[in-house]
């Protein structure tokens, strides 16, 4: 047998779909399902996809770019389906996509997507090596790129964003804050750096 690092699992070994009702108990006040519903469920998919392929248990390092388009309703069918988009040494990036669809009417609307980044994990809590990701098709070939220009672009982010406040004075942030919506309620002449 090939050590694990040396396996590939193609994406479709991993692929999962629930399927749920909405119910009165997910919803807010007016009949729309709450959003922690929605990335409880989003967050389980992610776990099976991500556990299925590891071959161990994994858990959500971070979440990204989840969009609200549509609300879901009491109700509709939601329909959450996983893929593992990316396999680095120990983490993994599964694209997850909801559906709800209208009982009644049939009508389904494509309601959100975001993208889990899970990380591997042996008995003991330390990270541990995942197997490769075999592609078969254009599209998954599309979606393990796009993976790795979105982590790429996160970890620009990110140091724009150390640089940045490390680069700014006081006085550069406080004149940025003047076309802000916020008041300071304390002493600004008491810091010294952001």
């Amino acid at each position: 047998m090939q050590p694990i690092l040396q396996q590939s699992r193609p994406v479709s070994y991993s692929h999962t779909t629930i399927t749920e009702l909405m119910m009165p108990h997910h919803a807010n006040f007016e009949g729309r399902v709450h959003a922690g519903i929605l990335l409880s469920l989003m967050d389980k998919v992610a776990f099976t996809c991500a556990s299925r392929h590891a071959g161990n248990y994994c858990v959500t390092a971070t979440v990204e770019e989840i969009e609200f388009t549509f609300p879901v309703k009491v109700g509709d069918l939601v329909t959450v389906t996983g893929s593992v988009n990316y396999v680095g040494q120990t983490s993994l990036i599964v694209g997850i996509r909801v559906d709800a669809q209208d009982i009644r009417s049939k009508e389904e609307k494509h309601t959100n997507t975001g993208y889990f980044h899970m990380v591997a994990k042996d008995p003991s809590g330390k990270a541990a090596p995942v197997p490769q990701l075999l592609l078969e098709t254009p599209e998954e070939l599309r979606h393990f790129y796009e993976a790795i220009v979105r982590k790429d672009a996160r970890t620009a982010m990110r140091t724009k964003i150390i640089k940045d406040l490390d680069n700014y004075t006081i006085d550069q942030v406080l004149e940025r804050l003047r076309r802000e919506r916020c008041k300071i309620g304390f002493d600004i002449n008491s810091i010294t750096s952001i």
